[in-house]
């Protein structure tokens, strides 16, 4: 009983505090051409907002302003940080049985009733079994992959 009153307060928190991060490719501003254009481009947006007046609303305003500002010319100079996929065998079709079982468990938070446990176990145990199967059909075209190389001597690709 306790164990599930945490895990429905873990889950309600976490869904609270969700929001999507932009992370901006920094390693680029190492580059020389990259971190000038950025600099000339933020400068001549910076130089725009100085002939705003000063007032609360208006400070507001402009640290709105400021704020999207950085963020439009870090997207174009910059770009967004990439992330590594560390699984290579997870695609579409594995995102969508991860986005139904958080939609299940939300579903089973809000109303804990027998059905909607049945159903997110249900889901769960679809999922694993997907996942299963396609760690299993990876790792086996790996192995074919391995032994033709091995095969034609190809060292380099093993």
């Amino acid at each position: 009983m306790v164990a599930k009153v945490m895990e429905r307060l873990a889950v309600s928190k976490q869904a609270a505090q969700k929001f999507e991060w932009e992370r901006f490719n920094l390693r680029k501003l190492n580059e020389l051409e990259v971190r000038k254009q950025y600099q000339t481009e933020i400068t001549s947006k910076f130089a725009a907002l100085e002939s705003l007046s000063d007032g609360e609303d208006i400070n507001n305003r402009a640290w709105e302003s400021i704020k999207e500002n950085i963020k439009t010319s870090a997207k174009e100079n910059v770009g967004l940080h990439e992330l590594k996929q560390h699984k290579p065998w997870f695609d579409d079709e594995c995102l969508g049985f991860l986005e139904n079982g958080k939609q299940a468990k939300m579903q089973w938070v809000q109303d804990p009733s027998q059905s909607n446990v049945d159903n997110l176990n249900i889901l769960r145990h679809e999922a694993s079994k997907h996942f299963r199967k396609k760690t299993k059909e990876y790792l086996k075209a790996k192995i074919e992959e391995f032994e033709t190389n091995s095969k034609i001597k190809n060292i380099r690709d093993l």
